[in-house]
């Protein structure tokens, strides 16, 4: 049995992972926002779920959460799912706020981040960034951020698992109804990376789609834009990795 922090978890890729891994006999630690979206997750709660409650786009709030996941029983896992398609809180959610409980969590020894097929149209560029969110910001380049900042962690931390996964274009209310791909095949990756002894699911540093490896956007493995991403986050939120 697994302890599993899974952000974003009132719906969505979210709540299907949540409750496959509560299935599957795991500890789960489900997020939502605040407390009337937490209302949400009393079935899952009812099967034995914790919960931890902080909106990501406040930095102070993820610092919160990552203090009181610290002062519980250590993580072995974390599933970095919340995230929004546009607005003010792109940056906000879909990067810094993975960025700092990867930094201010030392415990799990695994890591999935949740990307997507748009990073391919990200810019590899952070000079300039609107990180905190005072202007809308590019879903493409926070999904090529937050890819990068998976093989990145894989680099830095040799004894931790890292990878991103892009989970289709799923019906979800992000993805919207037409969305053609599988959503029950959105959540299996990421359950599988974070729990399974298949020696594919123990490598560290790849980008996924439904379990198989793909290659991501060129500046993902390129160590110098790592290098600057980091920077550029340490600086932005005065923590570093």
């Amino acid at each position: 049995m697994s302890r599993i922090l899974v952000t974003g978890s009132t719906d969505g890729l979210g709540r299907a992972t949540a409750e496959a891994l509560l299935t599957a006999g795991h500890q789960v630690v489900v997020h939502a926002r605040n407390p009337r979206r937490a209302t949400a997750l009393r079935p899952l709660l009812d099967r034995g779920a914790e919960a931890v409650t902080g909106d990501l786009t406040e930095r102070d709030a993820v610092r919160r959460i990552a203090a009181a996941l610290n002062d519980a029983d250590p993580l072995d896992a974390v599933v970095h799912n919340a995230g929004v398609w546009s607005g003010r809180a792109v940056m906000p959610v879909n990067i810094i706020a993975p960025y700092l409980l990867t930094a201010l969590l030392p415990a799990p020894r695994r890591l999935v981040y949740l990307s997507s097929g748009s990073h391919f149209s990200g810019r590899p560029a952070v000079r300039g960034v609107d990180w905190a969110g005072e202007s809308a910001g590019s879903y493409a380049d926070s999904k090529l951020f937050v890819t990068t900042l998976a093989a990145a962690v894989a680099r830095l931390r040799p004894d931790v698992r890292s990878n991103a996964v892009d989970p289709g274009w799923v019906p979800t209310r992000m993805g919207g109804p037409g969305a053609p791909d599988d959503l029950e095949l959105g959540h299996v990756t990421q359950e599988w990376l974070v729990t399974s002894d298949d020696p594919e699911a123990l490598t560290t540093g790849g980008y996924w789609y439904h379990q198989k490896l793909r290659q991501p956007h060129r500046a993902v493995h390129d160590e110098a834009f790592q290098d600057q991403l980091l920077e550029a986050l340490a600086e932005e939120t005065g923590t570093a990795l």
